[in-house]
């Protein structure tokens, strides 16, 4: 697996991609920790500091995660990709339903970049208006998180003004549409889905946190809240096997046999062999799961503040109490999402009867299954039931960090990373990224990660190099000003750090 790594940067196209990749990354990062004028985040941060001690970050911690922290720190990139993501969501279910958009989706590239166009501007119309809510809600935090008091913690909002409002939702909004530019480079650009790495990084941001979360309770003073040495080892395997079960369900399929019938063109003869169609256990990936997310991300704290508001509306509290972790009712109502998405994804994707189409065009068939319309059946009879087995693995990674956080009170920083959101995101994204670089290193006769991914039959001493055109070079011109500034900015980042935790 080093050898992998090693050889992913002798390519200069996948060297290249990787950096920008990279780069992109780092500017994302940086946003995240850039305050916005007039918000001192520091009540924010301690609020949520006594919310993770006591097991209840709810959808604070939630939020904040999917933002990469910059929710916390008050930052230009507080809204994160979540309206983004909500209005692919917006998007995806309209083409399923309005005629005139499912027209646009079979049109090719040209109807894409149509619903990409409207998916950026509901993407704006989105930031608008959660950005008016969050600093409306952040005037008033009582509102909108539970249990903050302003007398106890400060005010986060250190301005009234109806200019500040204003130029603090166009800077989110712009935060916003930046993070989903540099997305979009990344996809077009890069290396793996920039949407997904932007998640994922933000994820992976806190797990620093929370392995120094989970030192300071190992060798925490003997009575009070500690880990002993036994807790400690039985966690390390339950994050092994998790992040195993993770792998094998991700990468999981059912392989369905097709043989291909005999044809004579001329005089060569083609066909005869046999195959298989590989259907993936969990096809949706981790989709369900950030669309069930986003969808219960926020009304528990709008039913709250309605009902608080508007008397008349009282019988809102008690809906709103459905959308609290840790209840029945929330898990019931996310499970049923991960479920519908699941089977909304793959109505979306999966075509049954264009399968069967191609397949019969080619000479194809399913031993036991008749051509035509039989086969479809039979494919959406096994993707339906695939489908369902995903969902249910879906779910229980999903619920499985709060069962230690309410069950087991294990931190909300260490239960994070033992399933839940944030691991099936980390994982599915690594593991997409790796399929990618080691197609480059197989293309180019590299041995990838896997062994079984080895081609063999040929000479070490003779394997061939990639050689550097004329492109590749102007490529890497083009990245070095980019390298520079990132560069100068990562070591000015660095020498900050130190003077202000060491020195200072």
């Amino acid at each position: 697996m080093l050898s992998a790594f090693t050889n992913s940067f002798k390519i200069p196209e996948l060297r290249n991609k990787i950096f920008f990749t990279l780069s992109m990354l780092f500017v994302a990062r940086i946003g995240a920790n850039i305050p916005l004028p007039g918000v001192d985040p520091t009540p924010l941060q301690d609020f949520f500091a006594d919310q993770t001690a006591s097991g209840s970050a709810g959808v604070l911690g939630l939020y904040n995660m999917f933002t990469g922290g910059a929710l916390l720190k008050g930052a230009v990139f507080a809204l994160g990709i979540m309206p983004y993501i909500s209005a692919s969501i917006i998007f995806q279910l309209m083409t399923a339903v309005v005629p005139s958009l499912a027209r646009l989706a079979r049109e090719g590239d040209v109807g894409r970049q149509k619903i990409t166009q409207y998916t950026r501007l509901a993407t704006i119309v989105i930031c608008l208006v959660q950005g008016v809510l969050l600093i409306i809600g952040l005037k008033n935090p009582g509102g909108l998180f539970s249990g903050f008091d302003t007398g106890t913690y400060g005010s986060i909002i250190l301005s009234d003004s109806a200019w500040f409002v204003m130029s603090s939702v166009i800077i989110l909004t712009t935060g916003t549409i930046i993070l989903m530019w540099l997305g979009e480079q990344i996809t077009e650009k890069g290396i793996g889905q920039g949407v997904s790495l932007l998640i994922m990084v933000g994820i992976i941001a806190d797990l620093p946190n929370a392995i120094f979360t989970l030192y300071r309770m190992v060798f925490a003073p003997i009575g009070t809240t500690r880990i002993e040495v036994p807790q400690l080892a039985v966690m390390v395997v339950l994050l092994l096997v998790v992040t195993a079960g993770l792998v094998a369900v991700i990468q999981a399929m059912r392989k369905i046999p097709v043989q291909y019938a005999k044809r004579v063109v001329g005089r060569k003869v083609y066909g005869g062999q046999s195959s298989f169609l590989p259907l993936k256990v969990n096809y949706s990936g981790v989709m369900p799961v950030i669309f069930a997310s986003a969808i219960l991300m926020f009304p528990q704290q709008i039913l709250s503040y309605l009902s608080a508001s508007f008397g008349s509306l009282s019988f809102l509290g008690t809906i709103s109490s459905w959308f609290i972790r840790g209840t029945f009712p929330y898990y019931f109502i996310f499970g049923f999402l991960i479920l519908i998405f699941s089977y909304f994804w793959v109505s979306v994707m999966f075509k049954p009867i264009q399968i069967s189409d191609d397949l019969k065009k080619n000479g194809g068939y399913i031993p036991g299954v008749r051509p035509g319309e039989p086969t479809a059946k039979f494919l959406d009879f096994v993707m339906t039931r695939l489908t369902f087995a995903g969902a249910v693995f879906l779910t229980l990674i999903a619920v499985f960090p709060d069962v230690l956080l309410f069950s087991y009170n294990v931190p909300f920083q260490i239960s994070n990373f033992f399933g839940g959101t944030g691991m099936l995101i980390t994982v599915g994204v690594i593991l997409q990224v790796l399929q990618q670089v080691e197609t480059y290193l197989l293309q180019r006769h590299y041995d990838g990660f896997l062994k079984k991914g080895r081609i063999r039959g040929r000479n070490p001493a003779k394997k061939s190099r990639p050689q550097l055109t004329a492109a590749t070079a102007d490529d890497m011109g083009n990245l070095r000003p980019l390298m520079l500034v990132l560069g100068l900015i990562f070591l000015i980042g660095i020498v900050s750090w130190v003077l202000r935790t060491w020195v200072i």
